[in-house]
């Protein structure tokens, strides 16, 4: 990640995203700390596996470096700013300290990409519902190829993450955009398929975004889904909104 302000600042980019236009990252967490340790992940393999939230980065760095930013003669202005990054955002907890003070009616839109571990969770999920997009993922019903992909935190099982969504779902306004990380040889299988076509129906979704590798992840063992066998998939969630990317 091409940090804005140097290897200490909490910003990067301004990239162009596929998804969501010129995006300014906003990374609020200590590299690889999450919940998960996703066989996928493009930044390497979780050091701190944990669900204990706290503040990695203080609210008014983050807030200065945001000012800082937009008060300088960058010609790209973003059009969303996006947290993500290098652990999972809910795990900061001034996330939604930070969500309120840069939500204004003149800033770019505000975007959340979260592995929704932690939407079971009513603090988390008031603290999330002023962005305007929230992309949660979901890459496994069956507690099987769920562990086996995400080998999450113990306790963190799809069951709890759906129950999280279900109630994002009744509460948020914007725009919610399930994410579905497709691993070949194991939940590309039809009955794997079937199962997340049947969340994503209780999760009523105002779209499906799939991706896949194609760059290295955590296992070397994880290959990108070939994209005829990606078409396929999305034509299979035919009922949503669905559009397919390869994670870079």
């Amino acid at each position: 990640m091409a940090r804005s302000g140097g290897d200490n600042s909490c910003l990067f980019g301004p990239v162009n995203s596929r998804r969501l236009g010129v995006s300014l990252g906003i990374d609020l967490i200590k590299f690889k700390t999450c919940t998960f340790n996703c066989v996928f992940c493009e930044c390497g393999a979780t050091t701190t596996l944990t669900a204990q939230r706290q503040v990695f980065i203080p609210t008014g760095q983050v807030l200065k470096e945001l000012k800082d930013f937009f008060g300088s003669a960058s010609p790209h202005r973003p059009e969303v700013l996006t947290f993500s990054g290098g652990g999972e955002p809910t795990l900061a907890a001034n996330i939604g300290e930070i969500i309120r003070a840069i939500k204004k009616p003149h800033t770019p839109r505000l975007c959340l990409l979260t592995n929704s571990s932690l939407l079971s969770d009513r603090q988390v999920r008031a603290e999330i519902l002023p962005a305007d997009i929230i992309i949660p993922s979901l890459n496994a019903v069956s507690p099987e190829i769920f562990a086996r992909i995400n080998r999450p935190l113990k306790g963190l099982t799809p069951e709890k993450i759906i129950a999280g969504l279900l109630e994002l779902r009744k509460a948020y306004r914007g725009q919610l955009l399930l994410e579905i990380f497709l691993v070949p040889g194991l939940n590309d299988t039809p009955q794997e398929l079937e199962l997340l076509l049947k969340a994503a129906r209780q999760i009523a979704p105002d779209g499906i975004q799939l991706n896949s590798l194609d760059r290295r992840g955590t296992e070397g063992w994880v290959r990108p889904m070939p994209p005829d066998k990606l078409q396929k998939i999305k034509e299979f969630f035919g009922e949503f909104n669905t559009n397919y990317y390869l994670k870079r």
